[in-house]
């Protein structure tokens, strides 16, 4: 499929899709005229990128991480290395710390407004 299609069918700008292909988390063949072309699978792809950035990793890191995922599940693969395995541990611990300060201001806000409200 072409860049155009695959920006539409995951809502990732075309921009965004070179930017992934220049850091080696997409890969796309050439068409005889030059034009990228996307194997269907390179939808999954795109998601779990955008899935893994919104959790907080860069790029680098992503490149990483994309081997030793399954596509189509999201599922581990057995190619992860220790070190990988510990980064991505401290990663999910970072996260779960986010997590926990974002319930207590929340928390936090939700007192405010009882208060505000008279309650």
């Amino acid at each position: 499929m072409r860049i155009g299609e695959l920006a539409r069918r995951t809502g990732v700008s075309e921009r965004s899709l070179r930017y992934y292909e220049q850091q080696g988390l997409l890969a796309a063949g050439r068409t005889a005229g030059g034009h990228r072309d996307f194997p269907e699978a390179a939808v999954d792809r795109v998601v779990r990128i955008q899935e893994l950035f919104a959790a907080g990793l860069h790029s680098s890191k992503i490149a990483q991480l994309l081997p030793c995922m399954r596509d189509a599940d999201g599922g581990p693969s057995v190619v992860a290395t220790p070190k990988l395995v510990a980064y991505l541990t401290e990663e999910r611990e970072r996260i779960d710390r986010m997590i926990a300060d974002l319930v207590r201001s929340r928390e936090t806000l939700d007192e405010v407004i009882e208060v505000a409200q008279g309650r």
